[in-house]
């Protein structure tokens, strides 16, 4: 099979950024300017359309040949711009971003070459971000541009030359980081999933648009009073600036504040002997800066002409696990629902009545962000089948560990946080219900089950919020020791993945345990293949001492603080989340693939959640939806799945 590496250059008076891949490439003015091009590593080639030239015949057919393997980076984008134009198939192409995330690696291009150690003419150019903002996106009419919306090449031919020669070495760099990457190749089956993926970012979603707009439109009128009240109590021109807002909380109260971060502004506000009008004034920045509220933004920036967004999902975005990350509106952070009224505060938003939404809710900012979910409706004729497995790591977690116990719930009852308290304190688990003075242990099994199965201690109770469900911090130490000793298959599990790790890091050694995982290296990688067969990928594996001054596996990744790509220090628990949140990945991946097969349109995802637009006239069933979810894959046949669901005419948590 030939591969032809291709990589474009294109224009939209769209901004891609802010409205996504696919309005960009709908809009009219949108065309390809440069077509950059190999077959099999030959010298690359440049086919400028801006000034005339056309795609020859021969790669016009190979577009659309099975025999011809086309590979790009971040292929989505070459593959919805030639779609415009030419016949494609997404099962042809080969990303090599999604490769590169594969192999526990950055995204960017340019990262990538940098990681990856290329010679420094081979890796991307540095010049690319002025010559595309030069190019490819309309420009300011001046006087000194006579005027114009947008720089053509004529208007430039040296800086166009330069183009084409950035063009050309992008092909050169996903070359290069392609023959490295296919020493580590990209499964079949993950290729099929990326290739699901493909399909469901390009069917999207529906939007309600009447209530985006209603929303829009009060998020406006309410953000313009708290503005006009903010200014009214402090006297500044601008309480949005923080410095200015720091320096008159400083003035007013004598309060020092390092910064007004959600945590400050917080603590602040549960100060009860602290000033009123700095409490007023915060509460205004807080609800002004509701990010919730901005995703109705979002939603109207990406709307295609069809009324649906498309692109929301990256695959492998968590390129440790494997896991799905948003894009555009970050469908994976929501604002959950409490609102027992949905239906009428979806009318009163519509219907941009304000004040009817402030009498009944009182906070506008608040009820407005609770409603961002409904926002995604199916499609006419339709309606949704939200389905979700229920503590999906918590039974990954249990069955990878063996603990018999926890089993033994999941394929009964179900009451993890009742029977966790109950193994904890010793109590008989029907005596934890409601009306029993025992029921109070049933929060404390919840946190316990939520922080701690990933070697968390006292410092994560905290971080999950102990102490605003009540728990006195002096507790906290105990719950540890009791939740670790009613699990402690799940606590040798964290010490056997560890030891497992750092034997096989120090020595080349390969190591197993249950459940088919293995752990082994190469000249460049620890590997831990996982149930599923899908394997995970640390970069540049050492050990090292780690802050505790342990000998510890240390890897090349991106740090989730701060952004850099830079040595991270791991460790048992860390290498346990990283395993099941991987296997639970799997049986989300594997669920889907089941789902699509049997004939389910899948709008999007969430975490362990399916959004179905099933319609009305198809006979399918929600029963139908969680049976084949809650079927195990054949590589894992005993693990005990459950899922519950609902069906609805818009997104919500029920």
């Amino acid at each position: 099979m030939r591969t032809l590496h291709i990589d474009l250059e294109t224009f939209s008076d769209v901004d891609l950024k802010k409205a996504g891949l696919y309005r960009y490439v709908q809009s009219p003015a949108f065309e390809i300017l440069l077509m950059a091009y190999s077959y099999d590593y030959e010298p690359v080639r440049i086919i400028d359309l801006a000034a005339g030239e056309r795609i020859p015949e021969g790669i016009r057919k190979d577009l659309n040949d099975p025999n011809v393997k086309k590979t790009a980076h971040n292929a989505a984008f070459e593959i919805n711009c030639l779609k415009k134009f030419y016949p494609t198939q997404t099962g042809q192409w080969h990303c090599t971003m999604v490769h590169a995330y594969y192999c526990g690696l950055p995204g960017s291009l340019e990262q990538l070459g940098r990681a990856l150690g290329l010679a420094r003419e081979k890796q991307k150019m540095a010049v690319g971000r002025r010559l595309i903002q030069y190019f490819c996106v309309p420009c300011r009419p001046t006087q000194a541009n006579y005027g114009r919306t947008r720089n053509l090449w004529k208007h430039d031919p040296e800086k166009w030359e330069l183009f084409k020669s950035y063009c050309i070495r992008d092909v050169e760099t996903e070359m290069a980081v392609h023959r490295i990457l296919e020493e580590h190749p990209f499964p079949e089956r993950e290729h099929l999933n990326w290739v699901l993926d493909q399909h469901i970012n390009e069917n999207g979603v529906a939007v309600d648009v009447e209530l985006v707009r209603g929303a829009l439109a009060i998020s406006a009128q309410t953000q313009d009073e708290l503005g006009g009240r903010a200014r009214e109590l402090t006297g500044l021109d601008n309480p949005n600036s923080v410095a200015q807002l720091k320096q008159w909380i400083r003035d007013n109260s004598g309060l020092e504040l390092e910064s007004l971060n959600k945590q400050t502004v917080a603590e602040v506000l549960a100060d009860r002997s602290g000033d009123e009008l700095v409490k007023e004034v915060l509460r205004i920045r807080r609800e002004l800066g509701k990010t919730s509220v901005k995703k109705y933004a979002a939603l109207d920036a990406c709307l295609c002409g069809d009324g649906r967004v498309r692109g929301l999902l990256q695959f492998y975005g968590a390129n440790r696990t494997g896991r799905w990350a948003g894009r555009l509106v970050q469908v994976q952070n929501l604002p959950r629902n409490y609102l027992g009224t949905l239906d009428t505060a979806r009318e009163l938003v519509k219907k941009r009545q304000t004040d009817a939404v402030r009498l009944l809710y009182g906070n506008v900012p608040d009820t407005l962000s609770q409603l961002i979910r409904t926002a995604f409706v199916p499609g006419p004729g339709n309606r949704f089948f939200v389905a979700d497995f229920s503590a999906i790591e918590a039974r990954v977690l249990s069955w990878l560990a063996g603990e018999q116990w926890r089993l033994d719930v999941f394929r009964t009852h179900g009451k993890i946080y009742e029977a966790s308290a109950s193994a904890m304190f010793g109590v008989d688990l029907d005596r934890i219900k409601k009306g029993n003075p025992e029921y109070a242990l049933r929060g404390k099994g919840k946190i316990a089950e939520l922080a701690l199965g990933y070697q968390g201690g006292k410092g994560s109770l905290l971080s999950m919020g102990a102490l605003n469900m009540g728990l006195a911090e002096e507790e906290l130490p105990d719950i540890v020791k009791r939740w670790r000793g009613s699990n402690q298959r799940i606590v040798d599990f964290w010490y056997a993945v560890e030891r497992r790790a750092v034997e096989t890091v120090r020595q080349g050694t390969a190591g197993y345990l249950p459940r088919g995982i293995a752990f082994g290296r190469d000249r460049d990688y620890l590997i831990i293949r996982l149930p599923s067969g899908r394997k995970l990928h640390y970069y540049k594996p050492e050990i090292r001492r780690n802050d505790l001054g342990r000998d510890a596996v240390h890897f090349l990744g991106t740090d989730q603080k701060t952004g850099k790509w830079e040595y991270i220090s791991t460790y048992g628990g860390k290498l346990t989340e990283n395993i099941v949140q991987a296997t639970a990945r799997d049986l989300l991946a594997e669920a889907m693939m089941n789902l699509h097969g049997q004939g389910f349109s899948i709008n999007f995802h969430i975490h362990d959640e399916v959004i179905l637009e099933v319609p009305e006239d198809s006979g399918k069933t929600l029963e139908e939806a969680i049976r084949i979810l809650c079927t195990p894959p054949r590589w894992a046949p005993d693990l005990p799945l459950n899922a519950d669901g609902f069906e609805a005419y818009y997104y919500k948590k029920d």
